[in-house]
């Protein structure tokens, strides 16, 4: 009988804390320079404690559907994430050739591409429920080509996970600033990035 009783009870607990769990979304406005910027931070109130951030860099489309929800994913296993919108206006599409023409216009400069990175970093290391000490950033397609420049700056994050992106070569003057550990995921049938380049 007693076992029932602490079975029971656990139960109850669990679906108590189940209960007062929350997953608090909102549009966070930003800028980087004079570009206007609109991310999506996603965290789960019923945490009372500072708990890990992680930036959530988007594919080329944009902050897009698929970028949130991988921070609210994010979000339910008790981190807090913040969506980075590399583009800013609300630049979302689902047609390659603007794609790539948003991409270019910031991998064709380093110091904007790292600029606008670092600006979305800033804003979830402000967020008061972020434990500043332990940060990392992920990336999906450009967004993990982004995550590896936001490392090569030298960004005060411990890890960056890059899922099938470009893959970016470390700056010319050395790896001696960058702290973050990268981890490069890759498809063994991905054609953007061959085995050679691996």
């Amino acid at each position: 009988m007693k076992k029932w009783i602490v079975v029971v009870t656990g139960i109850l607990v669990l679906a108590a804390v189940s209960a007062q769990a929350k997953i608090t979304a909102e549009d966070v406005s930003y800028a980087d320079d004079n570009v206007k910027l609109k991310g999506y931070l996603v965290y789960d109130d019923a945490y009372p404690d500072k708990r890990p951030g992680v930036l959530v860099v988007h594919e080329w489309w944009g902050l897009n559907d698929y970028a949130r929800m991988r921070a609210e994913r994010l979000a339910s296993l008790g981190y807090v994430a913040f969506a980075v919108d590399m583009y800013g206006e609300n630049k979302v599409t689902k047609h390659p050739d603007q794609a790539s023409k948003w991409m270019k216009e910031i991998t064709q400069n380093v110091e904007l591409w790292r600029s606008r990175a670092m600006a979305g970093l800033d804003v979830l290391k402000a967020h008061p429920k972020v434990d500043r000490n332990r940060l990392a950033a992920i990336g999906y397609c450009f967004g993990g080509a982004t995550v590896q420049q936001l490392a090569y700056s030298g960004a005060d994050v411990r890890g960056v996970v890059s899922f099938h992106g470009s893959l970016v070569l470390p700056p010319e003057d050395g790896t001696e600033g960058i702290r973050a550990s990268f981890l490069i995921c890759h498809g063994a049938a991905d054609p953007f990035v061959t085995d050679e380049t691996l």
